[in-house]
């Protein structure tokens, strides 16, 4: 018969081992967000079911892994909008998007603002001389819930 305290100490290990497994698939994903990546390919990394894979790494980091994939492709391609030296066709590939119509809607429910408005300019500009760290924070992406509401037109 196992004793309580070894059975929790393996139970602990365990979930140790399993975070350390989700922390890799989450630092592959920010290594390579441009690549095809799907979430049975992660969990064969990660050497876990991906519908196992899936609950896990939304109980860790409180959103799927397509989600977070997604999350750093856009702000990945806000810097590059803003840069202006290439259009959002270019954007989408650069960024490992499939389709620019998937990557227009994504980027859209995630920051607030279509590509093309973020491209243009359209959250503004900050004055010269302000910090770089409220500059981010002023143009920086936008998560949905924190979106601005629509203007009445």
């Amino acid at each position: 018969m196992c004793h309580p305290s070894w059975a929790r100490a393996r139970t602990a290990a365990h979930r140790l081992s399993e975070l350390a497994r989700l922390r890799r698939v989450r630092d592959r994903i920010d290594r390579e967000y441009a690549q095809p990546l799907n979430a049975e390919a992660l969990a064969l990394a990660a050497n876990m079911p991906a519908g196992h894979l899936g609950r896990q790494f939304r109980l860790a980091y409180g959103e799927s892994a397509y989600a977070y994939l997604m999350a750093r492709r856009v702000e990945r391609a806000t810097a590059l909008l803003r840069s202006g030296d290439l259009g959002i066709t270019e954007v989408s590939s650069a960024v490992g998007c499939p389709s620019p119509g998937t990557f227009s809607a994504r980027f859209t429910e995630r920051v607030g603002i279509s590509p093309g408005d973020c491209r243009s300019g359209a959250r503004g500009t900050v004055a010269v001389g302000t910090p770089s760290w409220v500059a981010a924070q002023l143009t920086g992406p936008v998560r949905n819930q924190e979106a601005p509401p629509p203007h009445p037109h």
